[in-house]
């Protein structure tokens, strides 16, 4: 019993009201299927929580372990991440408005990507990472560093993205209006690849919601908390 360490069992029994007898039966009886189950899922919660430094809650601990194969619901799992005091670190919400979808372009991949360049704090200073996410997976397929705020390092991100996805002419490629994206070197590059290019428009962050949402919870999530934390 939990509290067995700290309180005689006997005391334990009254205040439950049980029988000292009852309850040594119950130790000597042998652990249910279900219960043996819920000892090796809960060692799993464990590893996914501890693997995520944290930051997973019961949803996304729940999509990792269907995908390693483990038939359990997400209610189980958050019953069990609340028995065992896990919770994942929430990030606020980045809330934009959502533009009607085209008709004519059926969601796939390497239709749609967003680029962006951000800076990043680190131990050693300011980096600057740039991006290329596709909107139809929400993943980075094309990223880059760079310690100095140069074109380069824009035009890295898009060349891994190309090598990496091999898109077809016609892709979309959105950004802001920065003078990274705006220059005749990325520019060549686009139109090397046939990529069309698309601009936000001035002064508006919601055009490039997604990317924001992404560095929001890549900041919130990940590197200001480790950076924190890190010095206590």
């Amino acid at each position: 019993m939990e509290h067995s360490r700290e309180f005689p069992i006997g005391q334990l029994c009254r205040v439950l009201g049980v029988s000292r007898s009852g309850f040594y039966a119950w130790r000597q009886r042998p652990r249910s299927a279900r219960d043996q189950e819920s000892l090796t899922l809960v060692a799993r919660i464990r590893a996914v929580h501890r693997e995520s430094r944290g930051i997973y809650g019961s949803p996304r601990v729940y999509r990792a372990l269907r995908a390693a194969g483990y038939a359990i619901g997400k209610h189980r799992v958050a019953r069990l991440m609340r028995l065992e005091g896990l919770r994942g670190r929430a990030a606020g919400r980045f809330r934009f408005i959502a533009t009607r979808r085209s008709v004519d372009l059926p969601a796939a991949p390497n239709r749609l990507w967003l680029a962006y360049i951000t800076q990043v704090r680190t131990r050693e200073g300011w980096l600057f990472l740039a991006i290329i996410l596709d909107v139809f997976s929400r993943r980075i397929v094309g990223w880059a560093t760079s310690a100095r705020p140069e074109q380069t390092v824009a035009l890295e991100a898009l060349h891994i993205a190309v090598a990496r996805r091999r898109p077809e002419a016609g892709l979309v490629h959105h950004s802001d209006r920065g003078g990274s994206y705006g220059c005749a070197n990325y520019q060549e590059l686009l139109d090397q690849h046939g990529i069309v290019c698309s601009m936000s428009r001035p002064g508006n962050c919601l055009d490039n919601a997604p990317a924001e949402s992404f560095f929001h919870s890549l900041k919130t999530e990940w590197l200001y908390h480790f950076i924190l934390y890190s010095h206590v």
